[in-house]
């Protein structure tokens, strides 16, 4: 009898959360592991001191990024407050996602529901977006204010564009109540492991 050998596309997973729920915490934990690809999203904006280009950001002049996104490279691109355009490049992570690599991508609200509703069914059909929620809103100012990087008024800006995003968590597939980083890292490596096994996701060789 021939045994039945399977394999399976790689899986998109965004991740979303307002400023200061510990998003960046943990996906610097999920990036220290080997079973996924971190993708690196091209910026306009100076490179802030150590930062490394392609590590952190692809830093390119305005002229190219806006190149790139008239051809298309762009699997989501946004201008932030009016200044900086940030964007995610689509051939590294469909080449990734072909060859069976998970894929994480760190993004607001706005650059997942763009992926969420792209035209390209194969990146529909890999995606896996989940919202990182605070507990509430006076939580998340003391985590801001514990951070100590922003004044009084950035971080009432910050909380309500915060309010904002929250509002959109019902538009993921899943929703971590963010706790503590340990507890938040375990939460999305449990929805990891599910995804991967899912019976669609599978493909018989």
């Amino acid at each position: 009898m021939t045994t039945k050998q399977f394999s399976r596309y790689g899986i998109l997973f965004v991740i979303s959360a307002p400023s200061g729920a510990g998003k960046t915490t943990l996906v610097d934990a999920l990036r220290e592991t080997p079973d996924t690809v971190y993708s690196v999203s091209c910026t306009t904006r100076p490179a802030r001191a150590g930062e490394i280009n392609g590590e952190d950001y692809h830093f390119i002049d305005e002229p190219d990024f806006l190149a790139k996104a008239k051809g298309g490279e762009f699997l989501e691109f946004a201008q932030v407050h009016g200044q900086h355009h940030y964007g995610t490049l689509r051939a590294p992570v469909v080449e990734n996602l072909k060859r069976g690599v998970d894929v994480l991508i760190d993004i607001d609200t706005q650059g997942a529901a763009t992926i969420r509703n792209c035209g390209d069914e194969f990146i529909r059909s890999c995606l896996a977006d989940v919202f990182i929620m605070p507990p509430n809103l006076d939580e998340l100012r003391k985590r801001l204010t514990k951070r100590g990087t922003e004044n009084a008024e950035q971080i009432e800006r910050r909380l309500t564009t915060a309010a904002a995003e929250m509002e959109h968590w019902r538009e993921y597939r899943y929703t971590i109540i963010s706790k503590s980083m340990e507890e938040d890292l375990q939460k999305f490596r449990h929805i990891m492991g599910a995804e991967r096994y899912l019976s669609r996701r599978l493909k018989q060789l």
